[in-house]
């Protein structure tokens, strides 16, 4: 959840009242009322069958607090998840988006220079033998020439459609006479679920930048993850008046191909986005490599859970790289991969690498090697 929701306080539709102080009160109420009308005391014990009857018809009531609780906080956006949610972002004129294909730049090669032109149908698919993917327009080798480069998309919408890597996808399921060969250039991105309550509920926030076209950097933020749900930074520059460029990276960091990259940018230049007077340009962010060498050390006190807390450090690692590497000009920081490994049960740990850098607002940190030793236990 965004920073500017999470930081928002608690609101509770009950007053945060909690099961034992309906039931605490209703014996109240109960020994009040006897003795206005009898006019003497009367002291449920815990077994008392009124007791029992004052305690089960407790757990009714609470049951329908917490369902006026929960239907309250399905109108306020910190709160409200499915449907409630979807109603809600209608407000703004905002709908769920629906899961996207991938797409992938395949290189189409024939076995021989041919005296005419070989047509490459639209809808011709390929595939890695797992997943399919199809030609979104005609393309043809021209005469003299050996191949060309032809943009798919997955024809399963959804984030399997990302798993191919680079080479995998070679058979050409509908044969072209004189084709010698099929491959993908680069890794399929794009292809995303359906938009997560967390994704949607932050681009309703951010939606009222979008009313207008874009031109603050907001509107083009907002846009630019209105055009799939994969895509988890965006950050906006402009280096000269009237010049906008456009960074964005993947879910976990990765970096868009140049397929995406292409829609996106079209997506964005439509004249009812873009300014009539900004010239847009549209790319991966470029990368600042950084490595990891350390030691760490574990408490003797701790000497019985040394296995476990080994595996939380190494999460803690791959946790720590995967925050580095999701925001666009973040800057390389051990400091945070030393909370990390501390906080996963390590004494201490010595970093030798990565060292404070900081990184420029449109650079991205990718890790290059990763080395962790275990150091052994220590003295506390």
């Amino acid at each position: 959840m965004i920073s500017e929701l999470a930081n928002l306080p608690d609101i509770s539709f009950i007053e945060n009242k909690t099961l034992a102080e309906v039931q605490a009160k209703m014996v109240a109420d109960f020994q009040s009322k006897y003795k206005e009308l009898t006019g003497q005391s009367y002291k449920l014990m815990r077994a008392d069958p009124v007791s029992l009857a004052l305690y089960a018809a407790a757990v009714q009531i609470y049951q329908t607090m917490l369902y006026v609780d929960r239907k309250g906080k399905m109108n306020l956006l910190k709160y409200s998840t499915g449907d409630f949610l979807d109603h809600l972002a209608v407000f703004k004129k905002v709908l769920r988006l629906d899961a996207a294909p991938a797409t992938v730049t395949m290189r189409f090669t024939l076995s021989a220079v041919r005296p005419s032109a070989i047509s490459i149908p639209q809808g011709t698919r390929v595939s890695d033998g797992n997943v399919y993917y199809a030609t979104t327009e005609y393309a043809e080798i021209p005469a003299g020439d050996t191949y060309i480069d032809v943009i798919a998309t997955c024809m399963t919408p959804g984030s399997d459609g990302n798993t191919p890597e680079i080479g995998t996808i070679t058979t050409l399921v509908d044969p072209i006479s004189y084709m010698g060969s099929v491959i993908n250039l680069e890794k399929p991105t794009g292809g995303s679920d359906v938009e997560t309550d967390d994704e949607l509920r932050e681009r309703v926030y951010y939606a009222p930048s979008g009313y207008s076209v874009a031109g603050p950097v907001g509107a083009y933020e907002y846009w630019t993850k209105a055009y799939n749900t994969s895509i988890a930074d965006v950050k906006v520059l402009s280096p000269d008046p009237g010049e906008v460029v456009v960074e964005f990276i993947l879910d976990g960091g990765e970096l868009p191909n140049a397929a995406m990259i292409s829609e996106v940018e079209d997506f964005l230049d439509d004249e009812t986005k873009r300014p009539l007077t900004d010239t847009l340009t549209v790319q991966a962010p470029t990368t600042v490599t950084y490595n990891i060498s350390m030691t760490y050390y574990i408490g003797k006190k701790d000497k019985a859970s040394a296995t476990a807390i080994q595996a939380k450090v190494a999460q803690a690692v791959d946790a720590y790289v995967e925050w580095q590497g999701t925001k666009i000009g973040r800057d390389i920081n051990p400091d945070e991969l030393i909370k990390r490994v501390v906080a996963a049960g390590a004494k201490r740990c010595v970093i030798l690498m990565p060292s404070f850098t900081i990184v420029a607002e449109d650079k991205l940190p990718v890790l290059g090697t990763k080395t962790i030793t275990y150091g052994g236990l220590e003295d506390d």
